[in-house]
């Protein structure tokens, strides 16, 4: 998440909060900072798990001075001409800069799942892969950049760097290792975390011990009822994958793999430019299909799953979300009828604090303590 001031300006305190609070982590530019959840079977201790962190540092922000937390992946209203380095001294945060400059300077959600099966895992990627757009949609929040709307929804994903170029949807797990075993020995992966796609596997020692799907393309969802929604959904349909060994785009599909890979990096341009409202090519069979009915299609399949495991009713908020629009299209909505892009992120930073102060009212009043 970037930090900054209540009128919007993003300023980097990475440095000094990764110093003083537990959990978190830096990036190489210091306006935004990372934490991670602990995993969980359970939703709402998942519910508490994103929060909690969020009040501990706004608290500290509060003590550094009059900072907050600014909703949104993009630097919204400025900032993108400089990086700020968080790190001077770290060589591969110097590549970054070097290479991509502020197209990395975003923030997201990366949502992982343990699948501990290796083959079980590449199956799940392949398809997760090709549906990844629809998580894109649902959380698109970077409809601005410098002050100005884009003409993306989610101009985080429509330009960052995907690394390397080429990423191929991988048949084995010793296709996945050999794969990275050799972007790693001709330079186009720095490490095996230089691996920037919309979904990739993930684990203690990549590539060889892995135990879970990294869904890497959604942009920063500042509900966590709405992030929980689409975690949710992503689980569901993995544990659908999971139960019918058939659903596999190497089997599955009218496509070869080659055709995939553009089929798929063709949709994610489309939800990055129009999310909710795009026009897709189903992986399939070649069909157009809009986001919202494919979601819907995918919700009435895995809604019996999600209620015999126990989280039916966090997919409940999806309904929100596809009737009234992501933050993206509500941003946009705003700015359409005369609000500045100043105007629409201020507002939304008190949306975003007031809808975590209800939520701490609610649900984690303890953990505040």
């Amino acid at each position: 998440m970037y930090t900054g001031t209540p009128g919007g300006d993003i300023v980097g305190l990475s440095d000094k909060i990764v110093a003083s609070l537990h959990g978190f982590e830096r990036e190489p530019d210091s306006r935004n900072v990372e934490y991670v959840t602990q995993p969980s079977l359970n939703y709402d201790q998942l519910l508490c798990g994103l929060l909690s962190p969020r009040l501990i540092l706004r608290r500290y922000l509060q003590q550094l001075g009059d900072y907050t937390l600014i909703p949104g992946s993009t630097l919204s209203l400025g900032g993108s001409q400089q990086f700020f380095r968080s790190d001077p001294t770290n060589p591969y945060h110097s590549y970054i800069e070097q290479t991509y400059g502020t197209k990395v300077v975003t923030a997201s959600i990366h949502i992982n799942i343990g699948i501990s099966d290796p083959e079980l895992l590449m199956r799940a990627c392949r398809v997760i892969r090709l549906e990844a757009p629809l998580y894109l949609a649902l959380s698109a929040s970077s409809p601005f950049l410098n002050g100005k709307a884009t003409g993306y929804h989610s101009t985080r994903w429509g330009l960052f760097p995907q690394t390397p170029a080429y990423v191929p949807l991988f048949e084995s797990h010793s296709h996945h290792i050999e794969w990275v075993e050799k972007q790693l020995a001709t330079g186009n992966m720095q490490n095996v975390r230089h691996l920037w796609t919309s979904v990739r596997p993930n684990g203690d020692r990549r590539p060889y011990d892995l135990n879970r799907l990294e869904l890497r393309i959604c942009d920063l969802v500042t509900d966590p009822v709405a992030l929980l929604a689409i975690t949710a959904l992503l689980e569901a349909r993995l544990s659908q994958i999971i139960d019918n060994p058939t659903i596999d785009p190497l089997h599955e599909s009218i496509f070869s793999s080659e055709e995939l890979i553009s089929l798929t990096a063709a949709n994610e341009m489309a939800a990055a430019t129009s999310s909710l409202d795009a026009q897709l090519t189903h992986w399939k069979d070649g069909t157009t299909i809009i986001v919202r009915d494919w979601i819907n299609e995918i919700v009435s399949e895995v809604s019996d799953i999600a209620k015999q495991q126990g989280f039916s009713c966090f997919l409940s908020p999806l309904q929100k979300i596809l009737r009234e629009g992501n933050e993206a299209q509500q941003w946009l909505q705003l700015h359409a009828v005369g609000f500045d892009p100043h105007c629409v992120i201020l507002q939304a930073i008190r949306t975003t604090q007031e809808r975590e102060v209800e939520l701490e009212d609610k649900l984690c009043s303890s953990l505040a303590a």
